[in-house]
């Protein structure tokens, strides 16, 4: 079963990964052999992640390399790096992403609502381009969008956001149409609401994190390393049958609690 899930040898880019679920996506591709690249804006950040996986992994395990998702050309340097360090990508988890307006759709401006897309889809558009190219020369890689159950549903709270969400779902499946002639699959995680600063917004406020554990099966909201045995299974062997799908990791919210 262990070959399953065996990433030795294989390299990963993961984005937005100096914290939350993208260190523990990191921080599980290493522990099952992967050789991993930490970004995120801040460089001091992306080193301490890269440091502590180098100690329990050994050095050359990870390297750091800040970039904004933003930046099409930092994107492209990120790309460049990994080539220069390892040879070559493997995986690449696209999980980085930014939501920086919390309320009704009438409220949004322009420039918050294309922050959003612009980060959300067009950075991973981006980013995908880059990289899969040579996965498809290959033909064998793995690139995984990390979404949110938020693309399934409705709010009154962070609707661009999910709106953004629900067209990462669809670019997952264009994309592993158009990369799976070649092998290289395209899947997407849908996690739930999960403790991290990014959602901190929503689950810090015990009103609406009781509304949302509520109609929760597991009756309590999600941990960031809860979302990276996903990651893995995407990334790995196991999933080589998989693709153009939605992974949602929610503890049941999405199903909800009937009477």
């Amino acid at each position: 079963m262990s070959a399953l899930f065996d990433l030795s040898g294989k390299i990963a880019i993961v984005t937005g990964s100096s914290r939350g679920i993208g260190r523990a996506i990191a921080e599980a591709l290493a522990d099952h052999g992967a050789k991993v690249v930490i970004s995120s804006r801040k460089q001091d950040a992306c080193d301490e992640v890269a440091a502590t996986i180098n100690a329990s992994h050994g050095d050359g395990t990870a390297i750091a390399v800040a970039a904004s998702i933003s930046s099409k050309e930092a994107l492209q340097a990120l790309v460049y790096a990994t080539r220069a360090a390892f040879g070559r990508i493997d995986v690449l988890v696209c999980n980085a992403a930014s939501n920086p307006y919390y309320g009704p759709m009438a409220g949004i401006s322009d420039d918050q609502f294309r922050k959003i897309l612009d980060n959300n889809v067009i950075a991973n558009h981006w980013l995908i381009a880059m990289a899969a190219p040579e996965m498809v020369e290959r033909k064998e890689g793995s690139i995984i969008i990390v979404s949110s159950v938020g693309g399934m549903t409705s709010s009154t709270m962070i609707g661009a956001y999910n709106i953004s969400k629900a067209a990462d779902f669809q670019l997952a499946r264009n994309l592993a149409a158009e990369f799976g002639p070649s092998g290289v699959r395209v899947n997407c995680i849908a996690p739930g609401l999960i403790k991290t600063d990014f959602a901190k917004a929503l689950w810090e406020n015990p009103e609406t994190l009781k509304a949302v554990t509520r109609g929760t099966p597991l009756r309590r909201i999600g941990l960031p390393h809860e979302i990276a045995g996903a990651a893995v299974y995407l990334a790995s062997p196991a999933s080589t049958y998989m693709t153009g799908q939605v992974m949602v990791v929610d503890g049941g919210s999405t199903i909800g609690v009937g009477l």
